[in-house]
């Protein structure tokens, strides 16, 4: 059945295919982007059931004239797909306080600015399917992903909690975890790196940002394969609260979820009997 989609971040990488795909499979498809005419390069110019619209995701303002404009053009909006993200790269001591701050704003914040948005439209319709893509680095921590990280983790905890909330008005929540796909989140216009330079992490930081610019387009992922499952996974009766996407991915989550359990277990003797003791 045709959907109206939502999805952030369409001017590039996952977006694009995101957007594209949706359209291939007659779903009424609103593309944002910092440049809307970005989006219609990438998707082939106008059609009756692409919106291309402006929308920097750090913007409430911006946010609530997208919405503004989808509803206008389409009338409602079942599925809104938070993926718009930027990568801040770096060791926390040489990340500065203006870059951490800015990387969550656009990667915690900036989703939570359009769905604040676009949940009055879904409570009206009773209906609709908030999905954000977090990342195998929010249920893992990284070398050299610490400001990511915290953003994705963030996104995780949100995400997780939005579930209760929305549940009674029929609108359903997932998180996308994916692993590493060949997206341009590692392109120059998506990642940062540090500013600051110490000399104790010098050589690391030399070494290591060497190392993420070189896995740039050499990714195992195939992000057309995964805007295939995710346009899947949005027509379930049930979708899930977590997609966990990639060959990657799968298995390391797995092995978290066993880590979490182990160390829970490791806790008891000393983690528990910690309540007020009642005395007669």
């Amino acid at each position: 059945m045709s959907k109206v989609v939502f999805v952030t971040g369409a001017g590039r990488g996952l977006g694009t295919d995101i957007a594209r795909q949706a359209l291939e499979a007659g779903h009424r498809v609103v593309a944002t982007a910092r440049d809307p005419q970005r989006v219609l390069d990438a998707l082939g110019g106008e059609r009756e059931n692409l919106l291309a619209v402006s929308l920097d995701i750090t913007s409430a303002d911006a946010a609530t004239a997208a919405v503004q404009a989808a509803t206008d053009r389409f009338g409602r909006i079942d599925v809104l797909i938070n993926n718009a993200a930027m990568f801040q790269a770096g060791y926390f001591e040489e990340i500065s306080d203006a870059q951490m701050r800015a990387q969550i704003e656009t990667n915690l914040f900036g989703p939570m600015n359009v769905t604040r948005a676009v949940l009055p439209v879904m409570r009206e319709q009773r209906a609709g399917h908030v999905v954000t893509i977090s990342s195998l680095a929010g249920v893992i921590g990284q070398e050299f992903c610490v400001a990511y990280a915290a953003s994705k983790f963030g996104v995780e905890g949100w995400m997780e909690s939005l579930r209760y909330d929305l549940e009674p008005f029929g609108i359903r929540t997932t998180i996308v975890e994916p692993g590493f796909f060949r997206t341009e989140l590692l392109v120059d216009a998506s990642t940062s790196w540090a500013e600051d330079s110490i000399a104790d992490y010098a050589q690391r930081t030399v070494e290591t940002k060497k190392m993420w610019q070189s896995m740039n387009g050499q990714q195992a992922g195939d992000p057309a394969k995964l805007a295939d499952a995710l346009l899947k996974m949005i027509d379930l009766d049930t979708p899930p609260l977590r997609f966990v996407a990639g060959d990657d991915a799968v298995p390391a989550i797995e092995a978290k979820g066993k880590e979490i359990t182990e160390q829970a277990t490791a806790s008891r003797t000393l983690g528990t009997g910690l309540s007020h003791t009642e005395t007669a």
